[in-house]
């Protein structure tokens, strides 16, 4: 398992809560140690284009710097889909997230879809045909399942749960009945018991990146990653993610 990052996702580039100063360096502290780094250049904006109107690029491109990141987030979620693609798990410890960017619009501190991006740039390469999105995030993927509305190929799966137990289990039931040639975890950690949706436990996360895992293997020959998607107290938020990316490894 790789980490793709880069120092600028440290830059605080909004007053937001994805954007916080030490968000990202509280996930570095837990991870650095563990996981073999990597870096990723931008994404173009031919690869933007793959999920997003030109309007809407447009627009993003007027809020200065913050289109910089965004594309460099971009960036990193393709560097993780491709090393995925050619049989190496990787994670895209990348901000701004992007669930919630659609094709002509967005919010919820997300400018482009990386998650998005990634697996339609590997489509159109023809590297994969099916995507599975498994979307952990405390909130839906809104702008995800827009731009894959109409696209049989790609599912998009964001469980509820009434519990953890029962989170953990919608989780396996959508890998069972799924075929896919690969399998992006968007991964918000906001839903864990001393975060915003206060449900899962930190064990929780690597037994959701274990089930990926085990899928993978048995389906794709391997093939997954995840990006960060949310995820924002500090305490706790660098705990959760080694423990997701300990399960998927």
């Amino acid at each position: 398992m790789k980490v793709v990052y880069h120092p600028r996702y440290e830059e605080v580039y909004t007053s937001d809560p994805a954007a916080k100063a030490g968000r990202m360096e509280s996930i570095t502290r837990e991870v650095s140690l563990h996981f073999e780094f990597a870096t990723p250049e931008p994404a173009s904006l031919d690869d933007v284009r793959l999920a997003h109107s030109e309007g809407h690029i447009d627009y993003i491109r007027k809020r200065v710097p913050t289109c910089e990141i965004a594309l460099l987030a971009a960036g990193g979620a393709i560097t993780a889909a491709e090393m995925a693609v050619s049989g190496e798990p990787a994670f895209g410890l990348i901000r701004p997230p992007g669930h919630h960017a659609s094709r002509n619009h967005c919010w919820g501190f997300c400018y482009f879809n990386n998650v998005a991006i990634s697996i339609a740039r590997l489509r159109q390469a023809g590297k994969v045909n099916k995507a599975l999105i498994l979307d952990i995030d405390l909130h839906y993927g809104d702008g995800t399942d827009d731009i894959f509305s109409g696209v049989p190929e790609v599912a998009y799966f964001h469980p509820e749960g009434r519990g953890r137990r029962d989170f953990v289990d919608q989780v396996s039931r959508c890998l069972d009945s799924t075929q896919a040639d690969i399998v992006a975890v968007s991964a918000g950690f906001d839903r864990h018991v001393h975060d915003w949706g206060r449900l899962l436990d930190t064990e929780d996360y690597r037994t959701i990146g274990r089930l990926a895992k085990d899928w993978s293997e048995r389906h794709c020959r391997g093939r997954r990653y995840g990006v960060l998607e949310g995820g924002y107290n500090q305490d706790v938020l660098g705990r959760n993610v080694k423990a997701l990316l300990d399960g998927m490894t």
